[in-house]
């Protein structure tokens, strides 16, 4: 039996759950904002026993995406109480269930760790661009004079920012010359700060288990795209990548004890590949729809355990 935990608005999940309904595999879907009306126990006597949606063992689980449970009619203090309680549920839940996980959600957590990946991917081979994190405002003029005046500035960790109307989204910028002479004006907010890296174009490399599934993207061809591919809805080309930089790829997923990641690089002018970083729980669905790569298909025979 497979457990699959994300939430209800969670598209991808649906994605591979028509896939498990084709090919008549048992599953159960966790939709973690129920979680407080939904049949869960743990009881701890003279051994561990669990029940989650009425079973008791689930060989494998995929861990997708989670949403706390909406409360209403609570003081602001109370709610906070309860939603911070309901999560801790969720991690002692996670850190209990013997199963195969892709991911467990805890390698997810510490592999979100930008620096990390950097330090990693640079340890296996892979070329990165030159890096700075600093809230020295002369260290980051001289990094920008280093590199030649074209240095971009790219969030630590949160790309979204839920406002009162609409989410608003941080892309990756190019840090100019007029920034540089107002640093005075700024506070600096944790930032990473990279040289600008020449594009050929870039490559989304999804790898799941062992599996490699790589596509391109031209983002130079359109002037709004050529820092942040992400500012528009571009198509994606499937593409086969050197060997080396596959196994690369395979080796920074499982040094991360991860079972799936996506990967960002880059593909130079001068053919080489240079790693950004690693997405451990990215989205894939519209590279599939758009490619044809199979990538669903190895998520559920790496849950199933079958052969891809």
């Amino acid at each position: 039996m497979i457990l699959i935990i994300t939430h209800k608005l969670d598209f991808t999940a649906d994605f591979v759950v028509n896939k498990l309904n084709q090919r008549n595999l048992n599953y159960k879907r966790f939709n973690c904002e129920d979680i407080l009306g939904l049949d869960c126990s743990i009881s701890l006597d003279k051994s561990l026993r669990f029940s989650i949606l009425g079973e008791e063992g689930y060989s494998s689980i995929w861990f997708r995406r989670t949403k706390l449970p909406e409360i209403k009619g609570m003081s602001l203090q109370d709610k906070r109480y309860v939603l911070n309680e309901t999560d801790s549920l969720m991690s002692n839940l996670y850190s209990i269930l013997d199963a195969r996980w892709l991911s467990h959600p805890f390698a997810i957590q510490k592999a979100e760790n930008k620096l990390l990946q950097l330090k990693i991917a640079k340890g296996i081979g892979f070329d990165i661009p030159p890096t700075l994190i600093t809230n020295s405002k002369t260290e980051l003029s001289d990094f920008y004079r280093e590199h030649g005046g074209t240095i971009i500035v790219k969030p630590m960790a949160q790309t979204r920012v839920n406002d009162t109307e609409a989410p608003r989204f941080v892309f990756t910028n190019l840090l100019t010359q007029k920034h540089i002479d107002n640093l005075d004006m700024f506070s600096l907010t944790p930032s990473i700060y990279q040289r600008e890296i020449k594009k050929d174009y870039e490559v989304r490399v999804t790898v799941v288990g062992r599996k490699v599934f790589a596509a391109k993207v031209d983002s130079q061809a359109n002037s709004e795209t050529r820092i942040d591919w992400r500012r528009k809805k571009l198509e994606f080309l499937p593409i086969e990548l050197p060997k080396q930089i596959c196994d690369y790829c395979i080796q920074l997923v499982e040094s991360l004890d991860l079972k799936f990641g996506a990967i960002d690089l880059i593909k130079e002018r001068n053919g080489a590949y240079v790693f950004l970083e690693i997405n451990p729980n990215g989205q894939w669905a519209w590279i599939e729809t758009q490619t044809g790569l199979k990538i669903s298909d190895a998520i559920i025979n790496e849950l199933s355990n079958e052969e891809n």
